[in-house]
């Protein structure tokens, strides 16, 4: 790892948390470029469904290796969802081995039937599942593991508001364009406030609309594929 590092140009990563997280790349700063994930804003975009009231959505693997994704704390701050807002829904959409673990989870907390485990939802439907929530979640918890949050990318370009932690890839212009709310990893109490503050002063449509357009002035893989290109054409001239 460290002979690649030392003998590449240029070093690509998609968020600048890598820098503080990887124990190789703070030796190699100034080979350091950013350069972040994109998403098809054709694909993903609002659509004329309904939105259903108090609705949340979760995206992803439901396995152990996964669970840097923060679902077990979204669960437990649900439990003070519930108290403010009784009706409230979480839509889990993913599959894996803890599946029966968080189905319990969610029981023992007490809010077995506000949480709804879709199972694997096919990428064809996502677009649909994005549209009906009023908001998407996603608590990661590791700046280790955690890559960027595409999903977070793609609940933004489908007009919906995004709650996560501040490790992910999107926090910083998610809280710049209030399109969202960042809250710290492994904080149930704030994770429960900014559901509730979303929910409640129904700010939801206000920051969908700033996060798409959000997402369409700077995460297009057509925006994203023009600064890789680049990166390789200021290389070729400075190598010929």
């Amino acid at each position: 790892m460290t002979l690649l590092l030392k003998s590449a140009s240029k070093i690509v990563i998609v968020q600048e948390n890598y820098l503080l997280s990887s124990p190789y790349l703070s030796k190699y700063q100034d080979k350091i470029v950013v350069v972040p994930c994109g998403v098809d804003i054709a694909k993903f975009k609002p659509s004329e469904s309904e939105t259903k009231e108090n609705t949340l959505f979760f995206l992803g693997l439901l396995d152990e290796f996964h669970k840097y994704k923060g679902l077990e704390y979204l669960l437990f701050s649900l439990k003070k969802v519930k108290r403010e807002i009784p009706n409230f829904k979480l839509l889990v959409g993913g599959k894996g081995s803890l599946l029966k673990y968080y189905e319990a989870l969610a029981d023992s907390i007490g809010i077995k039937n506000n949480v709804d485990f879709k199972g694997f939802i096919p990428d064809n439907e996502l677009p649909n599942y994005y549209n009906r929530c009023q908001v998407f979640i996603l608590p990661s918890i590791s700046s280790v593991q955690e890559g960027f949050g595409i999903v977070a990318l793609e609940a933004l370009a489908c007009g919906k508001p995004v709650i996560t932690t501040d490790i992910v890839g999107i926090a910083r212009d998610l809280e710049h364009t209030q399109a969202g709310i960042v809250v710290p990893k492994k904080d149930c109490e704030a994770l429960s406030d900014a559901i509730i503050k979303i929910l409640k002063e129904n700010s939801s449509y206000e920051m969908g609309v700033r996060g798409r357009k959000l997402v369409e002035e700077k995460y297009t893989w057509k925006r994203v594929a023009t600064m890789t290109e680049r990166i390789y054409q200021e290389l070729l001239v400075q190598n010929y």
